[in-house]
């Protein structure tokens, strides 16, 4: 898909953005033990996708769960994926090619997606948040928001601190700081959304927060 004349030298923002596309697939793997799979389908599995969804992934990176997305919502679904790294959204557009998936993968910024009101039933963000300061963390849960249908629903995946002396392997690779469960729970019940469930997902020392848009009554 083509970016909007201009778009790319538009672009703002004041996270971290990463480049390195094909190292990025290969870190993933390593800190995952090769689970990366199992990673990808349980985060899909906890955000309960249905075939027809209209599903967003911001901070896409390579695409990998997008394409993974799309297999779950079907031929009557539509998955979208932003980053605002051009490295990343090429290997994406590839990858999402060889796959035969169709997938609209867009260079954006999540402190201001670029989509309408209330176009999506699931947003997902995996691994991102922690790349962000404060303020641009809750323009994005408040950007997440807009987009959302009523009782649409967004998924943050994101690295807790492990507890002191259990740092393991991904730990001595991750030095972009740390968001626990509650950190992303507080960011998501600023931005008017109902928390709905939260944990851990069972690989490392990664936390999750679901919550939805309320219902209009």
């Amino acid at each position: 898909m083509a970016e909007p004349p201009g778009q790319s030298a538009n672009l703002r923002t004041t996270g971290i953005i990463l480049h390195r596309a094909r190292l990025y697939d290969a870190f993933l793997w390593l800190v995952s033990l090769g689970r990366e799979r199992t990673y990808r389908e349980k985060t899909l599995d906890l955000v309960n996708l249905r075939p027809g969804d209209f599903v967003l992934d911001i901070g896409c990176g390579t695409g990998t769960l997008a394409i993974a997305a799309k297999r779950r919502v079907g031929t009557g679904g539509r998955v979208w994926g932003v980053d605002a790294s051009p490295e990343m959204i090429a290997r994406a557009r590839k990858k999402a090619n060889k796959a035969g998936a169709e997938i609209n993968f867009e260079r954006g910024t999540v402190e201001a997606l670029p989509f309408p009101d209330c176009q999506f039933d699931a947003v997902l963000s995996t691994v991102m948040l922690h790349h962000l300061g404060r303020p641009a963390r809750q323009q994005c849960a408040e950007e997440v928001r807009r987009v959302l249908k009523p009782g649409g629903r967004v998924l943050a995946v994101d690295f807790a601190e492990p507890p002191e002396g259990r740092r393991g392997l991904l730990d001595h690779f991750h030095h972009h700081g740390y968001l626990h469960s509650q950190d992303l729970a507080a960011l998501f019940t600023q931005a008017g959304l109902n928390v709905r469930q939260s944990g851990v997902v069972g690989i490392g020392n990664l936390q999750f927060v679901l919550a939805s848009v309320p219902c209009r009554e």
